[in-house]
């Protein structure tokens, strides 16, 4: 339970914002599902440059920021932030991180929702809470982390290519959007 549900006011009650990140389109398809759930307001970064898998990796083994374009945001102006992003190689994509830099220290009530391929068998990323607390400065107050893996057929058993081809579409964005809002409440 949060210190906000104690005191009787649940996410739904918050000035709550999302920013939101997505290379394939399926963590913006969940970001607008979830901003409709929770009635939030949005902020949506890209990138400078044309992304491929291969700077995806660079950045993730070497600790990369890459130059984006993110809306002016005053954190003050929110009760609650919720990143939605994709996890590369265990860590948050690497365009959140420009975001993450500049709210260092300036907000504490924030929590992190991602959707990313999960194959492999691959059940969580549990460092995310940790590289969360590292760059921002404070826990999140909650870390929930999607796997497209788990939309797809067990057999054959989902591969790297097949989640990477998968696509986010309505009523899996609105299904997924209720699960991670009702953990945010």
């Amino acid at each position: 339970m949060t210190e906000n549900r104690k005191r009787g006011v649940t996410l739904i009650d918050m000035k709550t914002l999302i920013i939101s990140y997505s290379l394939t389109g399926n963590n913006e398809s969940l970001a607008a599902a979830l901003a409709g759930e929770l009635g939030a307001e949005r902020a949506v970064i890209t990138e400078a440059k044309k992304r491929t898998m291969t700077t995806s990796l660079l950045d993730a083994i070497f600790g990369r920021i890459p130059k984006v374009r993110m809306p002016e945001i005053d954190a003050a102006d929110f009760e609650q932030i919720v990143f939605v992003a994709p996890v590369w190689a265990g860590m948050v994509a690497s365009p959140l991180r420009a975001c993450f830099r500049d709210f260092r220290n300036k907000i504490v009530n924030y929590s992190f929702v991602s959707l990313s391929g999960g194959a492999g068998g691959k059940e969580s990323n549990p460092k995310l809470g940790e590289e969360l607390e590292k760059r921002l400065g404070s826990k999140p107050k909650a870390v929930i982390d999607l796997h497209i893996s788990d939309l797809l057929p067990k057999e054959p058993a989902p591969t790297p290519q097949i989640t990477m081809a998968f696509r986010l579409e309505g009523k899996e964005a609105a299904k997924l959007a209720k699960e991670a809002a009702a953990q945010l409440r």
